[in-house]
Parts: C-alpha cells; sequence; structure tokens
C-alpha cells in the first residue's frame, strides 16, 4: 500500500502556531502540550464529523513545527470483516513489515478540504481554551479574596437578587445576604464583602456578595482603624442583626491602647463612618476579657449589671440588674441579650433585682418549711427504735 504524503495545513502547519501557542503558555498559564492534545482530539471529531467516519483514527502534531498528521488506526486480522477497523497481515505489511496479528498499524489518511478543516477546529480550541483558563484564573483570583470587601456598581435590582458588575465579573447578593433596611438601584455604587464562589453550569465563577454578614463589620472596622490593620487591636467576636444593632468585642495586649477608644475615634468619628456605610445601624463595641464575668457584663452594655453567677461546664451565665435596667439588659425583642449571647457563645439568663430577691425568698421559705418535716420524721425514727421497757 502507498504511504500518502503527509497532510500540509498551512494555516496551522508552521512555526507561528508553537509560537502562539508558547506564547499562552507565558501569558496565560496554559500548558503548549495540553493544548497540542486539546487540538489533536478535536480535529478527531472533526474529521468524523465532516467526512462521516466510522473509522478509528488518530491525529498528531509536531511539537516543533505544528505539522498536522492523520491515521486511520486498523488491527491486523486474519479475517476482515470490518474494513473500517481491520486489516489483513498481507496489506499490513506492506505499512509494517514487522506487523504481526493482533498489532495495530497507523495508515496515513490525506482527504481533501482537511486542511481548512484542521485549521478552523485548531482556531475553535484555542478560543475556547483562552476562555476556559481566564474563567480559572478569575476564579482562583476571587476565590483567593474570600472574606475581603469588594465594591461594584449595581446593574440589576430586582426581586430577592441584586446583580454587581465587579469588573471582570459579577457578584449575586441574594435576599438573605442584603440589609433588610436598605433600598438598592441600578447604578448605585456599594460595597459588600465576598462570601463565597462556585462554579456555574457554564464553567464561569459565580460569586456571593454579603452586606449582612457579620464578617462585612469586621472588614470595616479594619479599614477603618488602622490599629486593628496593623494587629495592635483585634476583633475577638462580631454579633449583628443586620440594619438593627451590631456589638463588637476588641482587645490589645497592649496596656497603652484603649482598644474601645481607639475604635470609637475621637468624637467618634472612625465609629460614624462605619455607621454611615451601614446606613445608621448602630454599633456596640465592647471590650474583650478573659473573665467570662467581666466579658458577659460588658456584652450587655449599654445595660448596668449588678452581678453575674456562671456554670463554665454549662456555659450558662445567670445574670442580675438593676429593676429599671431589665428592659434595656434584654432589649426590644430580646435583641440585646441575644446579640450578647451570640458575641460570647454563652447562654445568658436575665433576672432583675426584684425578681432574683423573690427566687431567693421562694428558695428560703421552701427550705424552713422543709426543716420541721424532718425534725418530724427524726423523732418518729427515734420512737421506733426505742425498746419497750416491759
Amino acid at each position: 500500500m502507498k504511504k500518502a504524503k503527509p497532510v500540509e495545513v498551512k494555516a496551522i502547519d508552521n512555526k507561528e502556531l508553537i509560537l502562539a501557542l508558547e506564547e499562552l503558555e507565558k501569558e496565560k498559564g496554559i500548558k503548549k502540550e495540553y493544548l497540542l492534545e486539546s487540538i489533536e482530539t478535536a480535529l478527531v471529531t472533526a474529521y468524523k464529523r465532516n467526512f462521516d467516519s466510522k473509522e478509528n483514527v488518530r491525529v498528531t502534531m509536531d511539537k516543533q513545527t505544528g505539522e498536522v498528521h492523520l491515521y486511520s488506526v486498523k488491527e491486523v486480522s486474519e479475517v476482515v470483516e470490518d474494513g473500517n477497523l481491520q486489516i489483513s497481515l498481507e496489506n499490513a505489511k506492506k505499512i509494517n513489515p514487522k506487523a504481526e496479528i493482533g498489532d495495530q498499524v497507523n495508515i496515513e489518511l490525506a482527504p481533501k478540504d482537511f486542511g481548512r478543516i484542521a485549521a478552523g477546529t485548531a482556531k475553535q480550541v484555542i478560543v475556547q481554551k483562552l476562555r476556559e483558563a481566564e474563567r480559572e484564573v478569575i476564579f482562583t483570583e476571587f476565590n483567593e479574596r474570600k472574606g475581603e470587601i469588594v465594591s461594584g456598581i449595581i446593574q440589576k435590582a430586582d426581586g430577592n437578587i441584586v446583580v454587581v458588575d465587579l469588573g471582570k465579573l459579577e457578584g449575586v447578593m441574594p435576599l438573605k445576604e442584603q440589609i433588610p433596611t436598605e433600598k438598592y438601584h441600578v447604578n448605585q455604587k456599594i460595597r459588600a464583602v465576598v462570601v463565597s464562589v462556585e462554579k456555574g453550569l457554564k464553567g464561569s465563577p459565580q460569586v456571593i456578595i454579603s452586606r449582612s454578614s457579620p464578617e462585612f463589620v469586621r472588614k470595616l472596622f479594619e479599614l477603618e482603624i488602622p490599629e486593628i490593620y496593623e494587629g495592635l487591636i483585634e476583633i475577638k467576636s462580631v454579633s449583628r442583626d443586620a440594619g438593627s444593632r451590631c456589638k463588637v468585642a476588641v482587645y490589645s495586649q497592649n496596656e497603652n491602647i484603649d482598644p474601645v477608644g481607639s475604635c470609637v475615634g475621637q468624637k467618634g468619628i472612625r465609629i460614624q463612618n462605619i455607621i454611615n456605610e451601614l446606613n445608621g445601624e448602630k454599633i456596640d463595641v465592647i471590650e474583650w476579657d478573659q473573665d467570662p464575668m467581666l466579658y458577659i457584663s460588658a456584652a450587655l452594655l449599654p445595660a448596668q449589671v449588678l452581678a453575674v453567677d456562671i456554670k463554665e461546664q454549662e456555659k450558662f451565665a445567670q445574670v442580675i440588674v438593676p429593676d429599671d435596667q431589665l428592659s434595656l439588659a434584654i432589649g426590644k425583642a430580646g435583641q440585646n441579650a441575644r446579640l450578647a449571647a451570640k458575641l460570647t457563645s454563652w447562654k445568658i439568663d436575665i433576672k432583675s433585682e426584684s425578681q432574683f430577691r423573690k427566687i431567693l425568698e421562694e428558695a428560703a421559705k421552701a427550705e424552713n418549711a422543709e426543716e420541721p418535716e424532718q425534725e418530724e420524721k427524726e423523732e418518729t425514727a427515734e420512737e421506733v427504735e426505742t425498746p419497750s421497757e416491759n
């Protein structure tokens, strides 16, 4: 069998393609070998589709010149039942004198117009792989920015979803990540924190952003308070009812630094910038303390606390406040107590001074009532045990 001439594909059979692939490898990080393998696979599919072929074909591209070779791969058989997949030993030896039954031989093909098809296919594969690489780069970039604040322009704000143009891609802010008291408008510039990055159905990165997350408040503090950014002050915990109230526990190992004062700033200027970003959300900045009694007392601010009784193993705290501070300690709809519990990770039960006194009095009465009964039982026991004189 006469060997066919190598397929010449002028549009891609030259070093320009290889140079282009090497350039892509440098700029986009896509391996040249990976692109060549992808092109080869695509060319096999293109050949079968365009020539309605049932053959087992293989395509190779020279890594140095870009020259394309197309082969029909056939198995050497004693009896040829399918000419598309099999070849007789006699014909196989014309191609490879060492061929034996069961071997595979490559018969080079040179179909008409395959050069044009190969050129178009190579271009499509490169464009596709470039898009995939760009998506992967963007995905990696934003995946590494989880927990960071991003800014963008609102493109869509109807229904329960807000779509924000972040530059390289769009960020999505679902209803649960929005601040309930805010209204969003198209072309409005907003800031939010990246909470997750996922791959969509077509491989495109999907960035979920949030303005209601406690992490958004934490990052705003880092931006506005230099001491936090520099590590001189540490944010220990954040609890939040988005749009209403927020509590932030801060701490500094440096005794010369007032962590609360540094966060509030002179005349409240630093904290006011954060409040403005959150559209008036109230922020309580409290000092974290290793002593849970002091920490829980501070967490219930602005209410004053008289005493805290803790059960360490159960992480339960019984808090006593003045009568006129009870409603303030609990807060509207229990908000202050709930935020304090989230902030400290302790279960907190709040009682007024009079409520606690009443509990003590009832306990004392119950204890006093039990004493005569106990005495009666002891006397009865003595009578039973005393032996009769008769």
